[in-house]
């Protein structure tokens, strides 16, 4: 919401200045971190209420959800390398660091300087050490750029970490395409964003709240062919395989929700961007499992070792 709302503009109110979009009102240079910060703190309050009324009654557990994508660099070389961390600790990093250590990282004051608002000791003693759990919501990964020392574009959503970031490296896409654009298949990322969460923040016990796979539709895809959705299935198979690499190297992640399970209205993009594993008929309300559905129902219910679908598709485990 921060980034969307305050520096791209694309999500309302539709704030933003150049070089990242051309709206009425705003400034990407502050108003993220203004709007960031707030979130942080109705955050804090919201936990502290929580705890205090609410948790031993009800024995339940309170934490935070965020967007993760990965970044890889998109040259092997030091500057890029560096990038790719910048990149993902101004997207995860700004959020979770005031959570476990009470401050915004080092890299972000750095470049961000005065512009980033500061917490009161009190405001420190509320954030830190609240966390029952981190959520992620992982579907993909990209490719990232220095342009610290490097001459180049600054117009991404990682612009003010002097970042620009890319679904491509010499016109070849990091993974195959999905029907969201930007959004591409790279199972490793799954493994690497959980690795990087858990080894920096004391391995938190952590729920994959979302990953999922999307196809376009403009109303001339057949029911047949929606159905028959072997890319999300391939999609989940392989994330899932990536997620079971991290907690074979001891991370503590306790689930995995996948998106969605039935076919929605999907922010801005409506009713054109299918992530279900259920088709939904808009006119009957009528809903048909998908591949993938049936799939993921075997896999649930196990033994992995006849996890495996008409397509012979390799079994989870």
């Amino acid at each position: 919401m921060a980034k969307l709302s305050y520096m791209a503009g694309k999500f309302p109110p539709g704030h933003c200045s150049e070089p990242f979009g051309n709206c009425p009102f705003g400034d990407s240079a502050n108003e993220p971190y203004i709007a960031a910060h707030n979130l942080l703190l109705s955050h804090a309050a919201a936990v502290a209420i929580y705890k205090k009324d609410y948790q031993v009654k009800q024995g339940g557990s309170i934490g935070i959800v965020l967007m993760m994508k990965w970044y890889e660099p998109l040259r092997n070389i030091p500057v890029d390398i560096a990038a790719a961390e910048r990149a993902f600790l101004f997207d995860v990093a700004w959020f979770l660091d005031p959570l476990f250590f009470g401050d915004y990282p080092l890299e972000m004051h750095e470049i961000i300087g005065t512009r980033l608002p500061t917490f009161s000791p009190e405001e420190k003693r509320k954030l830190q050490n609240q966390l029952d759990f981190i959520g992620i919501n992982h579907y993909t990964s990209g490719y990232s750029q220095d342009c610290m020392f490097s001459r180049c574009k600054i117009d991404t959503l990682s612009g003010n970490a002097l970042v620009f970031t890319t679904g491509e490296r010499d016109g070849i896409p990091i993974g195959a395409p999905s029907g969201m654009d930007n959004m591409y298949v790279v199972p490793h990322g799954m493994e690497k964003t959980v690795i990087y969460i858990m080894q920096r923040y004391n391995n938190t016990p952590m729920y994959i709240t979302e990953n999922g796979y999307s196809i376009k539709t403009n109303g001339s895809v057949s029911l047949k062919d929606m159905l028959n959705d072997k890319e999300r299935t391939d999609y989940h198979q392989s994330y899932l395989t990536s997620l079971l690499n991290a907690i074979r190297q001891g991370a503590d992640v306790r689930g995995y929700f996948a998106w969605s399970l039935m076919d929605n209205f999907e922010w801005r993009h409506g009713y054109t961007l299918k992530f279900g594993l259920y088709h939904v008929d808009l006119k009957t309300q009528k809903r048909t499992p998908k591949q993938s559905a049936k799939w993921y129902k075997k896999f649930l219910s196990g033994p992995a070792s006849k996890v495996q679908m008409d397509d012979n598709l390799k079994p989870f485990v």
